[in-house]
C-alpha cells in the first residue's frame, strides 16, 4: 500500500450527507427493509473494461462510515492496490448489514471505478516510456477536488505497478501541495505557466525573475510562447551557462497543435525523423500516429529537433520537458520513435470516455444463501 495523506472528507462523505448524495431508489430501499427486518448481503463490485485495482480511497470512505454508523463490516479484496483486473471480475466482496450498506452504493461507485481507469492508464504510459520522469499535472482538469484527490491517487497507483514490473522512473510528483505526498513529495513541484512569460515580456526575462525568486530551484523554462521554441532555448541556455551545464536547467515544449515547432513543417519533420529513427516512419500509421509523430504540436520530430539544436550548441545537459496532451496513445507512439524526453507533464491520464469508469455492485449472498439476477451469475463467490 503506498503512503498517502490522511483522509479528509468531501461532499457526501460523512454520514449526515450520504442521504443528500445517494439515489433515492436505494433510500426507499433503506426505508422498506427497516420495516420488514434487516439480512446480511454480500455485495460484488466489478467493472466492465480491465482496469487496475485503486480502491482505497473508496475503502478508507466506506470504513470511515461504518464506524461512524457502528456496524460491522468485512471486505474480502480480491486484487490488492495495483494490481490487474480482467473486465467482468469481481474487484472485492462487501458483506454487512442491508440496511446501513444499501445507501451507501452510490457514493462507493463514485470512489472507485475512475481511479482505477486512471490508474491503468497511468501505467500503460509509465511502463511505455519507463526512462522517462512524469509529473501529475492534471488538477486543472477535474471536476473538483474530491476528484483531483482521486485522480493523484491513482497515478500514484499506476506509477508505482509501473516501477515494480519493468524498472520505470514513473511519477515524480504532481502540481498541488494537497496531494503531493501520493508521490513522496512534501510540495507540488513546477516552475511557471505562460502567464509568467507573458508578464515578464521574454522569455529570458521570465527565467531571470523566477531564478532571482527561487534561486536554489532547478529552472524549467516554457520555450514556445513566442513561437521561438529553439531560439528561446539557446537564449536561455547562454543566460544561464552555469545552471545549464550542472543539469539544473529544463526547457519546457508546449507547443499548442495548431502550429509546428519553430523551423519545422512536414516535409522537414520526416527529415528529422529519417536521421534518427527512420523506421518510426516507415510501414503503416493511421492519422492520429502521424501527428504525433511529424504533425503540428509537441510531435517526435519537434522534440528531436529541439534536442539537436540544443547538442550542437553544446549544451547537452539541459532536459527537455514535454507536456500538451501525453495520455497513452501518444506515449506509445513517443516510446516507438525512442523521443529524447527527460520528463512529461501530463494530466491525460484522466479517463477520456467517462462511461469506462463505472463501477458496478450487485448483492450475490443474502444471509449467505447465493442469489443474483440473472445473467450475473460470474459474480458468485467461489
Amino acid at each position: 500500500m503506498l503512503n498517502r495523506p490522511d483522509f479528509r472528507p468531501f461532499p457526501g462523505s460523512s454520514e449526515s450527507e450520504v442521504a443528500d448524495w445517494t439515489d433515492a431508489y436505494f433510500l426507499r430501499t433503506k426505508t422498506t427493509v427497516g420495516h420488514f427486518g434487516d439480512k446480511r448481503v454480500t455485495y460484488a463490485v466489478f467493472m466492465r473494461r480491465p482496469v487496475l485495482s485503486a480502491p482505497q480511497l473508496c475503502l478508507d470512505w466506506l470504513n470511515a462510515i461504518a464506524r461512524e454508523r457502528g456496524f460491522d463490516l468485512e471486505i474480502d479484496l480480491r486484487y490488492r492496490e495495483g494490481r490487474w483486473i480482467g473486465a467482468g471480475e469481481p474487484i472485492m466482496y462487501i458483506t454487512g448489514s442491508f440496511f446501513h450498506l444499501v445507501d451507501l452504493e452510490t457514493l462507493l461507485l463514485m470512489k472507485l471505478g475512475p481511479a482505477c481507469v486512471a490508474a491503468y492508464n497511468a501505467f500503460a504510459m509509465c511502463a511505455d516510456l519507463p526512462h522517462v520522469a512524469f509529473l501529475a499535472m492534471d488538477a486543472r482538469h477535474c471536476a473538483g477536488t474530491e476528484m483531483a484527490e482521486m485522480m493523484a491517487y491513482a497515478a500514484s497507483v499506476g506509477s508505482a505497478r509501473a516501477r515494480r514490473k519493468v524498472g520505470a522512473v514513473g511519477f515524480i510528483g504532481n502540481a498541488t501541495n494537497a496531494t503531493a505526498g501520493y508521490f513522496g513529495q512534501a510540495a507540488g513541484l513546477g516552475t511557471m505557466p505562460h502567464a509568467l512569460i507573458g508578464y515578464a515580456g521574454s522569455t529570458v526575462r521570465a527565467a531571470e525573475m523566477f531564478h532571482e525568486a527561487h534561486p536554489t530551484e532547478p529552472l524549467t523554462v516554457l520555450v514556445d510562447y513566442f513561437g521561438e521554441e529553439v531560439t528561446d532555448s539557446l537564449e536561455v541556455c547562454r543566460r544561464f551557462p552555469d545552471i545549464a551545464a550542472a543539469g539544473q536547467l529544463s526547457v519546457r515544449l508546449d507547443t499548442p497543435g495548431g502550429r509546428f515547432v519553430e523551423g519545422l513543417d512536414p516535409p522537414r519533420s520526416y527529415e528529422v525523423l529519417e536521421r534518427h529513427v527512420p523506421d518510426a516512419i516507415r510501414g503503416y500509421r493511421d492519422e492520429t500516429q502521424l501527428r504525433f509523430l511529424i504533425g503540428t504540436g509537441v510531435s517526435a520530430a519537434a522534440i528531436y529537433h529541439v534536442r539537436e539544436a540544443l547538442n550542437q550548441a553544446g549544451f547537452t545537459k539541459v532536459r527537455i520537458v514535454a507536456s500538451s496532451g501525453f495520455g497513452p496513445a501518444k506515449c506509445r507512439v513517443m516510446a516507438e520513435a525512442k523521443a529524447p524526453i527527460d520528463v512529461i507533464g501530463t494530466g491525460s491520464f484522466l479517463p477520456e470516455r467517462w462511461s469506462e469508469t463505472y463501477a458496478t455492485a450487485d448483492i450475490v449472498e443474502y444471509d449467505g444463501i447465493k442469489r443474483v439476477k440473472v445473467g450475473r451469475e460470474f459474480l458468485l463467490r467461489k
